[in-house]
């Protein structure tokens, strides 16, 4: 057996409504009040230092022009200089950072 799956919905739905409170008040008595309830959110410090993050990194530029420039003229000349031992350190901190 197959069936045909399209994005259409043939039927329209329907819907019925459903009263709230629709209990009747003996004679006497004072009708209850619909109490209204309010939504409220409230973001911890975390959450709104990184709002505050993103929204700094969205306005600074993704490549740094000047540095780009700096290291193209350092290597150009010969003056770039790598120093290995740096470098490892420096990804040995990330790898631990990482692990946390």
């Amino acid at each position: 057996m197959s069936q045909k799956i399209d994005g259409g919905i043939a039927a329209a739905a329907q819907l019925r409504s459903v009263a709230v409170n629709t209990k009747v008040a003996p004679a006497g008595e004072a009708k209850a009040q619909a109490v209204q309830s309010v939504d409220s959110v409230r973001l911890t410090d975390e959450a709104t230092q990184l709002q505050a993050m993103q929204r700094e990194l969205s306005t600074a530029p993704a490549v740094d022009m000047a540095r780009v420039q700096a290291v193209r003229e350092a290597l150009e000349n010969g003056s770039y200089r790598i120093d290995p031992d740096a470098i490892a350190s420096r990804m040995l901190d990330l790898d631990q950072q990482l692990r946390g």
